[in-house]
């Protein structure tokens, strides 16, 4: 029986979107749960880590040389989203730090747990890989808008910013 307080939190992502009931109670007994304080690290840029993250509370900084004078934060993941997505699917090490901007909770998908899917639910591990993809695809798709954006802006300002 999974845990409701997974479940829940589960229910409220993308990556469940395409989940029945059963399929999510499935997909909740992988899941861990994680509490972190303000300020920790959940990954650090440059490592490798198999896990999805989805924010069930709270707020995760992506932020590029963390702690150092060039600091940069890329974007802020607020509940229901995911984080490191694409290390989760290719493996290679992380470009930025998951940093908690405040008290946050994060469901944790280790890579391998999902693969431990595939023989009895590969329907589930399908749905779940189709969420996924579908989140990086709206990353893009915004990336690609707010390029051509600067772009348009850059232009009429004949490259004077």
């Amino acid at each position: 029986m999974p845990d409701q307080t997974k479940l829940e939190a589960l229910g409220a992502t993308a990556l469940a979107s395409e989940l029945d009931e059963r399929e999510r109670g499935i997909l909740a007994d992988v899941l861990t749960l994680r509490d972190l304080r303000e300020g920790e690290v959940l990954v650090r840029e440059g490592s490798s880590d198999s896990h999805l993250y989805i924010v069930v509370r709270g707020a995760l900084g992506v932020v590029k040389n963390a702690g150092k004078p060039d600091e940069v934060t890329f974007n802020t993941l607020t509940p229901g989203e995911l984080a490191g997505e694409l290390g989760f699917l290719d493996d290679l090490e992380r470009y930025a730090s998951l940093i908690a901007r405040e008290g946050t909770r994060v469901l944790g998908l280790e890579r391998g747990r999902l693969e431990g899917l595939l023989s009895a639910h590969p329907q589930v591990v399908y749905k779940v890989i189709r969420s996924i993809i579908r989140v990086v695809h709206q990353v893009q798709r915004r990336l690609a808008m707010q390029q051509a954006e600067l772009t348009n802006y850059i232009y009429k300002q004949h490259g004077r910013y």
